[in-house]
């Protein structure tokens, strides 16, 4: 097999593995997963882009999958999946600076499911707070548990090595 099929088949191979995990811890803890006041454990995960850019079509695709059962319906569907897709490319342009690859998804959420929640479900709180309150749920998961788990797979690190 040449080296090109197995870069593309290894990465086929993260990616797959990143979404399901992140699909299937996001409904695992549902009851945190999908509300106004959240902290989607899953979205630790989203510290992957650092290690491997197979992370990107990964937590999309969990995201996508997570959100098929949301209670938000179509609204979650699309732009929760763009959120993550966004938020996870913007982390892996930011891996050189190992501190901030945890700040995309904590904004990019906040203002999209923010505003998501605010204008398709009528949560009774200024925009300003829905976004709030989704930034810090997305602070606990990624700079209190995807941090310190991108700090503890940085020992693994190779077996994210696509080369």
């Amino acid at each position: 097999m040449n080296n090109s099929r197995t870069m593309k088949t290894k990465f086929m191979i993260q990616a797959a593995i990143i979404a399901a995990v992140y699909a299937v811890i996001t409904i695992a803890f549902a009851p945190l997963s999908y509300s106004l006041i959240q902290v989607r454990i899953s979205e630790a995960l989203t510290v992957l882009p650092y290690f491997t850019p197979a992370a990107i079509p990964g937590l999309f695709v969990g995201a996508f999958m997570a959100n098929l059962l949301s209670p938000y319906g179509l609204p979650d569907l699309i732009l929760g999946s763009l959120a993550s897709l966004i938020a996870a490319t913007l982390s892996y342009k930011l891996r050189s600076k190992q501190y901030l690859v945890p700040m995309p998804p904590v904004i990019v959420n906040a203002v999209i499911i923010g505003f998501m929640l605010y204008f398709f479900y009528s949560f009774p709180f200024p925009l300003i707070v829905c976004m709030a309150i989704v930034g810090a749920g997305q602070l606990v998961a990624c700079y209190g548990i995807g941090y310190p788990l991108m700090l503890l797979l940085k020992r693994y690190k190779k077996i994210f090595d696509l080369s």
